[in-house]
């Protein structure tokens, strides 16, 4: 007998997606293979400043290139931060104004995934992604740190799986 995946929608009820306001996505390679980059320890960046260097994959370069393509395609999108690690990636896409066909982030992320798996000739990823609303400055804020500091703690991620 067939199992059937009975998938928790994550989605707010009734919530308009192209509305004007950041999301913080997280989407995940399928099964959670390490394909996008390595994550080197410990590089001097300034005087005391010690961060782990991100060494992008040939794959991880074109998901590079298409999240720096997502606010030429559409207008009144902007991505505000982003890390592209082993096997995902976080970003913080902005929505600013209303254009006549407004994307809602789903169709962003749909569209995204389809060009990075055209330009490898196949699917990379999972087929869901989490999304939050950031709600307020502070929420923000706290997102940006857990973005910018992701590399630095990619041994104790969730994402990480060893072996």
């Amino acid at each position: 007998m067939k199992q059937i995946n009975n998938r928790k929608n994550i989605r707010l009820i009734n919530y308009d997606y192209s509305q004007e306001g950041m999301y913080y996505i997280t989407i995940c390679t399928q099964n959670r293979k390490q394909i996008l980059s390595e994550i080197q320890k410990k590089e001097y960046v300034g005087a005391n400043c010690v961060r782990p260097k991100i060494i992008l994959s040939e794959k991880g370069q074109i998901v590079n290139a298409e999240i720096r393509k997502i606010s030429d395609i559409y207008e009144n999108i902007k991505i505000n931060t982003y890390v592209i690690m082993p096997n995902h990636i976080h970003l913080i896409i902005c929505i600013s104004g209303r254009t006549q066909f407004a994307p809602t982030i789903s169709r962003i992320i749909k569209q995204f995934k389809g060009k990075i798996s055209k330009r490898i000739d196949y699917s990379i990823w999972q087929k869901n992604y989490y999304e939050h609303v950031i709600r307020n400055e502070e929420e923000l804020y706290k997102i940006i740190e857990y973005i910018e500091e992701n590399p630095e703690k990619w041994d104790e991620d969730k994402y990480y799986k060893k072996g």
